[in-house]
């Protein structure tokens, strides 16, 4: 058997795939250890963590450390590789969850992501919302295709400067989509690993599906520093669903950045009152028990033309607010 120098230094030699680049130049290797019966402990962060890639490496450890150093056993974790070339820009995660469908998550999406580009932001949308896919529909998109690269990752659509993913691009229009956990895992690997955004996008938006199920979950795998804001709606019942969301987001790690209170009221231009439709105190609710600000409470109102505001619109200028607020916290 080989020393514990040797053995090091020959793991740091193996390539990385996902960075084309040894172990050593990406810092992967986490923990080497070797026991007394002379079993290694490594710990291995890669690029990118599916069962292909980690396979692959695994078979490639195996048998330089049990074959090639003789070591009677391997025992073998891999995670996920944060390590940024020299020269390239990290990607910023915003993940936007909530915990019931109807309280316009991929709206608040699709405006907070329009008032970024205001702002001079370069951004892009991943609709994770699977069996929920609106994004296309709100950017009037829902008929456009990815384009290929040279290097086989996917471009996405662009629409009013923001490239956007969505299953709305890969299944017949009006199509239900029957798939299970694994299948919704793949498709989440393609939009993480397989998509080739613009030089030097500042940050991606992801439209989670509600509650917390499978993708939620997978996100803090993909993107485990991933930035969270919880949507809710000022109903009690609502918010307190959407508590839990929130609560799991912070459970498996995500930074929780705060609360979009949506529809918060709605405002009579006859009376110049705020009428309180769905009651009032959920955003609140949800921000005190999660510990974090009260980022917008964003009124009930119909854009002048589709589903986005423009700058001059009063619900415009609330969507600037929190673009604006949401850049300072993520600084």
């Amino acid at each position: 058997m080989a020393n514990y120098q040797t053995l090091k230094k020959a793991i740091e030699a193996l390539i990385d795939p996902g960075y084309d680049k040894t172990l050593k130049e990406v810092e992967g290797l986490k923990k080497l250890t070797i026991g007394p019966t002379g079993v290694v402990d490594v710990i291995v962060a890669l690029k990118h963590i599916d069962q292909g890639y980690e396979q692959e490496f695994k078979l490639k450890l195996t048998k330089l450390v049990k074959v090639q150093y003789k070591f009677p056993g391997i025992k073998t974790e891999f995670v996920r590789n944060d390590f940024l070339p020299k020269g390239e820009k990290r990607l910023v995660y915003i993940g936007v969850a909530s915990g019931k469908g109807g309280v316009g998550k991929s709206t608040v999406t699709a405006n907070l992501a329009y008032a970024l580009t205001k702002l001079g932001k370069k951004v892009g949308i991943i609709d994770a919302d699977v069996y929920g896919a609106t994004i296309a529909d709100i950017f009037n998109i829902s008929t456009a295709k990815p384009t290929s690269s040279e290097d086989n990752m996917m471009i996405p659509p662009l629409a009013l400067d923001i490239e956007i993913i969505s299953t709305a691009f890969f299944i017949d229009s009006g199509k239900p989509i029957l798939w299970r956990g694994p299948m919704l895992g793949k498709l989440l690997n393609n939009y993480f690993y397989g998509v080739k955004w613009r030089e030097n996008t500042d940050y991606i938006l992801i439209d989670l599906p509600p509650g917390t199920g499978d993708t939620a979950l997978d996100i803090s795998k993909y993107a485990p520093q991933t930035k969270m804001i919880i949507i809710t709606i000022p109903h009690l019942n609502a918010s307190s669903v959407a508590l839990k969301a929130g609560l799991g987001a912070q459970k498996i790690g995500h930074d929780l950045v705060g609360v979009v209170e949506n529809m918060s009221y709605y405002y009579n231009n006859y009376s110049h009152q705020k009428e309180y439709l769905f009651g009032k105190g959920g955003g609140e609710l949800v921000a005190n028990n999660l510990k974090v600000d009260l980022l917008a409470q964003i009124p009930l109102n119909q854009p002048q033309s589709g589903h986005l505001y423009e700058s001059d619109e009063k619900v415009g200028k609330v969507y600037l607010e929190l673009a604006e607020k949401l850049i300072s916290k993520i600084k």
